[in-house]
């Protein structure tokens, strides 16, 4: 059978079908697709197409999964753009990486772009004559940002191992550009021992200098992007009282893309996989309130019955681009794969690609 490369979308009759019609539909073309492909689940995804990921994690560990799944040549991430970039990246020549709508993106991830970031550097180097800047990005950041810091002497760094990439970057330099989360950078610093306001926030709207004085920017360590999550900056200091009020013993969790006042109220912060971890380890009966996605909350609730488990905002809405992955996409996906034909594949350039797995592969080297 000839195979084909082509951009589509789930026909909309699809998504009128019974769930249980779809399920089983995907779960054919899934068997008939056997090694040929593995499937990558993000912990912020759907419960319904969650059932079908081969492998689920963060976006950096599924991403190394998947390029290691060398028997696989087609690798089919559940997650969103900037995700799927970083498996191409990493993944080996004869792997094609699947996305099952190109239009799954990421707030965050689009707070900075290659054009501004660009402009902030040669203003910021200018600025700074002879202080040596380095700059990192978040992996919630294009495969251009990421090949930008690998360029210039920077590298990648995930919620988990911020702490380390920071202290790394401020051995090797003066300060550092953080982007294009300002609330992770900030959480970062603190936990550094920078203190709250050690860091200027880089305004990309502002013409001149990101609206920093330049006195400010010759004197700070840590000079962070002016972005954001739309999901983790809806927690809140009051969320967390009235928690307090209502049930002291309760355990709050938060992520650290969380604004600065939120994750200093709350017991505890850390990654995806901590907040997963620390869910295993506290003690049956235990009453935990966590600030992050409500799709991987509710799915935490539903794996530890014997645990009071909810999210601290219980009328947050779920990030909406990751929940483009539905059902009637991933099956549609999953048949026009099974039958030959490749839909929706990312790529990234040739030397994008290759300066963009320098900063992951720095980042790996970070100890």
């Amino acid at each position: 059978m000839s195979t084909s490369v082509s951009i589509g979308a789930a026909p909309e009759a699809l998504a009128l079908l019974p769930d249980e019609q779809l399920r089983q539909r995907a779960w054919a073309a899934r068997r008939a697709l056997g090694d040929r492909a593995v499937i990558l689940g993000h912990h912020y995804q759907k419960d319904e197409v969650m059932e079908f990921a081969d492998i689920t994690g963060d976006s950096f560990l599924l991403a190394q999964r998947g390029a290691a799944a060398t028997q696989a040549e087609l690798i089919v991430f559940l997650g969103v753009y900037f995700m799927a970039e970083s498996a191409y990246v990493l993944a080996s020549p004869a792997q094609q990486v699947v996305l099952p709508d190109l239009g799954a993106g990421c707030h965050l991830a689009e707070c900075a772009d290659i054009f501004t970031v660009r402009d902030a550097w040669d203003q910021l180097v200018r600025a700074v004559p002879g202080k040596r800047i380095i700059p990192l990005t978040y992996m919630n950041s294009g495969a251009d940002l990421k090949a930008f810091v690998g360029e210039h002497g920077g590298a990648v760094c995930t919620s988990g191992n911020a702490e380390r990439a920071f202290r790394w970057a401020l051995a090797e330099g003066d300060a550092i550009l953080f982007f294009p989360d300002e609330h992770l950078g900030r959480n970062t610093g603190v936990r550094i021992g920078l203190a709250d306001d050690a860091g200027v926030v880089w305004d990309p709207r502002r013409a001149t200098l990101g609206g920093v004085d330049p006195d400010r920017l010759a004197e700070t360590p840590l000079v962070l992007w002016k972005g954001f999550c739309n999901v983790h900056t809806t927690f809140t200091t009051t969320q967390i009282a009235q928690v307090r009020a209502e049930a002291p013993e309760t355990v709050v969790i938060v992520h650290p893309e969380c604004p600065r006042p939120v994750v200093a109220a709350a017991d505890e912060d850390g990654s995806t996989e901590y907040i997963i971890r620390r869910c295993d380890e506290l003690p049956s009966g235990s009453h935990i309130v966590i600030g992050t996605d409500w799709n991987l909350v509710n799915r935490l609730a539903t794996q530890h019955p014997d645990k009071h488990i909810r999210c601290l905002n219980e009328f947050i809405c779920p990030c909406v681009t990751m929940n483009r992955i539905t059902l009637p996409k991933l099956t549609w996906c999953l048949e026009a794969l099974a039958e030959g034909e490749v839909v929706n594949t990312v790529t990234v350039d040739d030397g994008m690609a290759r300066w963009a797995r320098v900063a992951l592969d720095r980042m790996l080297a970070i100890r």
